[in-house]
Protein backbone atom coordinates (compact mmCIF):
# COMPACT_ATOMS: atom_id res chain seq x y z
CA UNK A 1 0.00 0.00 0.00
CA UNK A 2 1.28 3.47 -1.23
CA UNK A 3 0.53 6.17 0.97
CA UNK A 4 1.89 9.86 -0.32
CA UNK A 5 2.97 12.37 2.65
CA UNK A 6 2.40 16.08 1.33
CA UNK A 7 3.41 18.24 4.22
CA UNK A 8 6.89 20.59 5.17
CA UNK A 9 7.28 19.35 8.80
CA UNK A 10 9.80 16.65 9.44
CA UNK A 11 8.36 15.69 12.80
CA UNK A 12 4.81 15.63 11.39
CA UNK A 13 5.65 13.44 8.20
CA UNK A 14 7.68 11.13 11.11
CA UNK A 15 4.42 10.20 13.32
CA UNK A 16 2.24 9.85 10.39
CA UNK A 17 4.39 7.02 8.43
CA UNK A 18 5.01 5.98 12.39
CA UNK A 19 0.72 6.27 12.66
CA UNK A 20 0.29 4.16 8.70
CA UNK A 21 2.86 1.22 10.03
CA UNK A 22 -0.13 0.98 12.79
CA UNK A 23 -2.79 0.22 9.81
CA UNK A 24 -0.34 -1.85 8.19
CA UNK A 25 3.32 -2.58 8.66
CA UNK A 26 3.21 -3.22 4.71
CA UNK A 27 2.97 0.42 4.30
CA UNK A 28 5.72 2.37 2.07
CA UNK A 29 5.02 6.07 2.72
CA UNK A 30 6.86 8.97 0.46
CA UNK A 31 6.91 12.19 1.15
CA UNK A 32 6.93 15.88 -0.60
CA UNK A 33 7.44 18.94 1.22
CA UNK A 34 5.91 21.77 -1.24
CA UNK A 35 3.45 21.70 -3.89
CA UNK A 36 5.75 21.50 -6.33
CA UNK A 37 7.42 18.32 -4.93
CA UNK A 38 3.59 16.67 -4.83
CA UNK A 39 2.63 17.60 -8.34
CA UNK A 40 6.01 15.71 -9.43
CA UNK A 41 5.51 13.03 -7.80
CA UNK A 42 1.81 12.61 -9.12
CA UNK A 43 2.90 13.39 -12.44
CA UNK A 44 4.66 9.73 -11.90
CA UNK A 45 1.61 8.05 -12.08
CA UNK A 46 2.74 5.55 -9.33
CA UNK A 47 -0.39 4.02 -7.40
CA UNK A 48 -1.11 5.19 -4.47
CA UNK A 49 -3.85 4.35 -1.52
CA UNK A 50 -4.52 7.67 -0.29
CA UNK A 51 -2.57 11.03 -0.34
CA UNK A 52 -2.68 13.10 3.40
CA UNK A 53 -2.20 16.97 2.42
CA UNK A 54 -1.15 19.79 4.92
CA UNK A 55 -3.13 22.67 3.57
CA UNK A 56 -0.57 25.31 4.41
CA UNK A 57 2.55 24.68 2.47
CA UNK A 58 4.82 26.70 0.74
CA UNK A 59 4.04 27.63 -2.87
CA UNK A 60 0.16 26.87 -2.44
CA UNK A 61 -2.66 29.09 -1.51
CA UNK A 62 -5.29 27.82 0.56
CA UNK A 63 -7.43 24.91 -1.04
CA UNK A 64 -5.57 25.30 -4.52
CA UNK A 65 -2.98 22.51 -4.17
CA UNK A 66 -5.96 20.03 -3.28
CA UNK A 67 -7.78 21.47 -5.92
CA UNK A 68 -5.00 20.43 -8.26
CA UNK A 69 -4.57 17.07 -6.94
CA UNK A 70 -8.24 16.31 -7.09
CA UNK A 71 -8.10 17.11 -11.02
CA UNK A 72 -4.39 15.38 -11.42
CA UNK A 73 -5.36 12.33 -9.32
CA UNK A 74 -9.09 11.95 -9.09
CA UNK A 75 -9.38 8.56 -7.97
CA UNK A 76 -6.84 8.50 -5.05
CA UNK A 77 -8.83 9.90 -2.13
CA UNK A 78 -7.09 13.06 -0.39
CA UNK A 79 -7.20 13.86 3.54
CA UNK A 80 -6.49 17.23 4.66
CA UNK A 81 -4.71 17.78 7.72
CA UNK A 82 -4.29 20.99 8.98
CA UNK A 83 -3.15 22.75 12.50
CA UNK A 84 -6.84 25.04 11.46
CA UNK A 85 -10.11 23.15 11.64
CA UNK A 86 -12.49 25.84 11.48
CA UNK A 87 -15.97 24.42 9.98
CA UNK A 88 -15.35 27.16 6.89
CA UNK A 89 -11.89 25.40 6.24
CA UNK A 90 -13.23 21.74 6.89
CA UNK A 91 -16.36 22.62 4.89
CA UNK A 92 -14.19 24.22 2.07
CA UNK A 93 -12.01 21.12 1.79
CA UNK A 94 -14.90 18.93 1.46
CA UNK A 95 -16.67 20.73 -1.43
CA UNK A 96 -12.95 20.62 -3.19
CA UNK A 97 -12.88 16.96 -3.03
CA UNK A 98 -11.44 16.05 -0.06
CA UNK A 99 -12.65 12.38 1.27
CA UNK A 100 -11.57 13.81 4.76
CA UNK A 101 -10.48 16.28 7.47
CA UNK A 102 -8.51 15.50 10.63
CA UNK A 103 -7.08 18.02 12.77
CA UNK A 104 -3.34 17.89 13.65
CA UNK A 105 -4.02 18.21 17.07
CA UNK A 106 -5.83 14.88 16.99
CA UNK A 107 -5.03 12.03 19.13
CA UNK A 108 -2.57 9.28 17.48
CA UNK A 109 -5.99 6.60 18.15
CA UNK A 110 -8.04 9.70 16.32
CA UNK A 111 -6.30 9.56 13.32
CA UNK A 112 -5.65 6.24 13.06
CA UNK A 113 -8.88 5.17 13.15
CA UNK A 114 -9.57 8.29 10.53
CA UNK A 115 -7.41 6.85 8.05
CA UNK A 116 -8.69 3.36 8.08
CA UNK A 117 -12.38 4.62 7.56
CA UNK A 118 -10.81 6.20 4.64
CA UNK A 119 -9.08 3.57 3.24
CA UNK A 120 -12.35 0.81 3.19
CA UNK A 121 -14.26 4.01 1.17
CA UNK A 122 -15.93 5.52 4.16
CA UNK A 123 -15.43 9.61 4.86
CA UNK A 124 -13.90 11.14 7.83
CA UNK A 125 -15.17 14.79 9.13
CA UNK A 126 -14.74 15.87 12.89
CA UNK A 127 -17.16 15.38 15.41
CA UNK A 128 -17.37 18.91 16.41
CA UNK A 129 -18.07 19.93 12.55
CA UNK A 130 -20.64 16.89 12.26
CA UNK A 131 -22.33 18.02 15.16
CA UNK A 132 -22.72 21.46 14.42
CA UNK A 133 -24.82 20.46 10.69
CA UNK A 134 -28.45 19.64 11.39
CA UNK A 135 -29.00 15.86 10.74
CA UNK A 136 -30.87 14.79 8.22
CA UNK A 137 -32.71 11.83 8.82
CA UNK A 138 -32.66 9.07 5.60
CA UNK A 139 -35.73 6.77 5.76
CA UNK A 140 -35.11 3.36 5.22
CA UNK A 141 -36.71 1.78 2.48
CA UNK A 142 -39.96 -0.45 2.50
CA UNK A 143 -38.65 -4.31 3.18
CA UNK A 144 -35.64 -3.50 4.53
CA UNK A 145 -34.08 -4.14 8.78
CA UNK A 146 -31.60 -2.48 10.47
CA UNK A 147 -28.20 -3.74 9.74
CA UNK A 148 -26.73 -5.87 12.34
CA UNK A 149 -24.56 -4.17 15.19
CA UNK A 150 -21.17 -3.79 14.08
CA UNK A 151 -21.93 -4.43 10.22
CA UNK A 152 -21.28 -1.40 7.88
CA UNK A 153 -23.97 -0.14 6.15
CA UNK A 154 -23.61 -0.43 2.70
CA UNK A 155 -25.62 1.17 -0.80
CA UNK A 156 -27.93 -1.48 -0.55
CA UNK A 157 -29.40 -0.85 2.40
CA UNK A 158 -30.32 2.28 1.62
CA UNK A 159 -32.13 1.39 -1.39
CA UNK A 160 -30.14 1.98 -4.13
CA UNK A 161 -29.07 -0.42 -6.87
CA UNK A 162 -25.20 -1.51 -7.84
CA UNK A 163 -25.10 1.06 -10.73
CA UNK A 164 -25.77 3.68 -8.36
CA UNK A 165 -23.52 2.67 -5.56
CA UNK A 166 -20.70 3.16 -8.49
CA UNK A 167 -22.21 6.55 -9.12
CA UNK A 168 -22.01 7.42 -5.47
CA UNK A 169 -18.92 6.56 -5.28
CA UNK A 170 -17.76 8.42 -8.47
CA UNK A 171 -19.72 11.15 -6.92
CA UNK A 172 -18.05 10.85 -3.64
CA UNK A 173 -14.58 11.37 -5.79
CA UNK A 174 -15.93 14.88 -6.47
CA UNK A 175 -16.10 13.65 -10.43
CA UNK A 176 -18.69 15.84 -12.86
CA UNK A 177 -21.53 14.09 -14.13
CA UNK A 178 -20.11 14.20 -17.24
CA UNK A 179 -16.89 12.34 -16.77
CA UNK A 180 -19.28 9.60 -14.25
CA UNK A 181 -20.92 9.05 -17.99
CA UNK A 182 -17.92 8.72 -19.55
CA UNK A 183 -16.60 5.91 -17.34
CA UNK A 184 -19.58 4.15 -16.50
CA UNK A 185 -20.72 4.61 -20.31
CA UNK A 186 -23.95 5.65 -19.71
CA UNK A 187 -25.93 8.59 -20.82
CA UNK A 188 -25.28 11.74 -18.89
CA UNK A 189 -29.31 11.82 -18.32
CA UNK A 190 -29.17 7.86 -16.57
CA UNK A 191 -26.24 9.74 -14.36
CA UNK A 192 -28.47 12.50 -13.54
CA UNK A 193 -31.38 10.14 -13.01
CA UNK A 194 -29.59 7.75 -10.53
CA UNK A 195 -27.86 11.46 -8.60
CA UNK A 196 -31.14 12.06 -7.98
CA UNK A 197 -31.76 8.50 -6.66
CA UNK A 198 -28.92 8.97 -4.42
CA UNK A 199 -29.85 12.36 -2.89
CA UNK A 200 -33.45 11.00 -2.22
CA UNK A 201 -31.95 8.08 -0.59
CA UNK A 202 -29.88 10.00 1.72
CA UNK A 203 -32.46 13.31 1.86
CA UNK A 204 -29.94 15.57 1.08
CA UNK A 205 -29.32 18.63 -1.69
CA UNK A 206 -26.00 18.66 -2.85
CA UNK A 207 -22.56 16.95 -3.07
CA UNK A 208 -21.15 18.24 0.46
CA UNK A 209 -23.95 17.26 2.44
CA UNK A 210 -23.48 13.28 0.87
CA UNK A 211 -20.65 13.54 2.44
CA UNK A 212 -21.91 14.38 6.15
CA UNK A 213 -24.75 11.96 5.38
CA UNK A 214 -22.14 8.83 4.27
CA UNK A 215 -19.92 9.92 7.52
CA UNK A 216 -23.29 9.84 9.79
CA UNK A 217 -24.59 6.37 8.47
CA UNK A 218 -20.86 4.99 8.18
CA UNK A 219 -21.75 3.71 5.11
CA UNK A 220 -19.17 1.63 2.81
CA UNK A 221 -18.70 2.67 -0.43
CA UNK A 222 -17.65 -0.49 -2.90
CA UNK A 223 -14.20 -0.86 -4.48
CA UNK A 224 -14.04 0.24 -8.38
CA UNK A 225 -12.78 -1.59 -10.49
CA UNK A 226 -9.65 -0.42 -12.39
CA UNK A 227 -9.26 2.03 -9.67
CA UNK A 228 -5.52 1.28 -8.29
CA UNK A 229 -5.02 -0.41 -5.10
CA UNK A 230 -1.57 1.26 -4.15
CA UNK A 231 0.27 -2.26 -3.76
Amino acid sequence: MNILIVDDHPLIVQGLTVALHDIDPSVESESAGSADQALAVLDQNKPLALILLDLGLPGAAGLDLLIRIRDKRPEVPVVVLSANDDREIVLGSLDAGAMGFISKRSATPVLVSALQLVLSGGVYIPPQVLAAVPASKPVAPLGTSPTPEGRRVTPSDLGLTDRQAEVLALLVEGKPNKIICRELSVSEGTVKTHVSAILRALNVGNRTQVLFALSRLGVQLPARVGRPAGR
